[in-house]
């Protein structure tokens, strides 16, 4: 019995020696057929994915709203974004309050007569740029409809450009612009001029405001 089992235990180890070796090669590994030359590994990771509330500050100019655009919400979005970047608690060097920096002679004009509750109060800033841009409308009521699809300095002329130009630096100037072919070209403190708010808001949809001689935020 014993010599039985000593006999299944020496085949049992000539079996594995057998198939230990069977399963050797004398391949080498070759690292060459696992390069990545040649291969598009460009992982970089586009600003338009970034989540603005996580990422960092530097990307503050280069990331702006959804895209809206040529939408009346999108004339005003990118109106307040050039203006302040869209912060309503911004007050700049000369004054000028909010998200669409309003002076405050024409914030008395459409009946705001309090500028820290205009400054703490995102509705009441929406609601003075509906009112201000709807009582700019009325006062250029002749000049949109007598230049609108004309060119002025090379520059085509819409509605919306008409309006945005009034918001930078009052109806007045708008008019002595347009009248004037361009030669009357009023800037602000910062340079920026009727023209290059003309161009720059061209297009827009603007018909959903309605020209109002007396509009009013509150």
């Amino acid at each position: 019995m014993v010599k039985n089992i000593g006999s299944l235990g020496v085949i049992a180890l000539t079996i594995s020696t057998l198939l230990y070796f069977s399963f050797q090669t004398n391949e080498t590994f070759d690292s060459s057929k696992y390069s990545t030359e040649g291969l598009d590994l460009d992982y970089t990771v586009s600003l338009d994915v970034i989540d603005e509330s996580t990422a960092p500050e530097k990307y503050d100019e280069e990331i702006f709203t959804p895209y809206l655009g040529k939408s009346f919400v999108g004339f005003k979005e990118a109106l307040a974004f050039k203006e302040s970047r869209g912060k309503y608690s911004v007050v700049n060097t000369y004054g000028y309050l909010g998200k669409y920096q309003f002076g405050k002679g024409t914030l008395k004009l459409i009946g705001v007569h309090n500028p820290d509750e205009f400054l703490n109060s995102p509705r009441l800033q929406e609601n003075a740029f509906i009112a201000n841009t709807a009582r700019n409308k009325w006062i250029l009521r002749r000049d949109i409809k007598n230049f609108v699809g004309k060119r002025v300095n090379g520059v085509l002329v819409t509605e919306s450009g008409i309006l945005a130009a009034a918001h930078l630096a009052g109806p007045g100037s708008v008019k002595k612009y347009l009248r004037s072919y361009g030669i009357d070209n009023f800037s602000d403190g910062y340079g920026t001029t009727v023209g290059h708010y003309m161009k720059r808001f061209s297009g827009y949809d603007t018909s959903f405001i309605k020209p109002n001689k007396k509009a009013k935020a509150i």
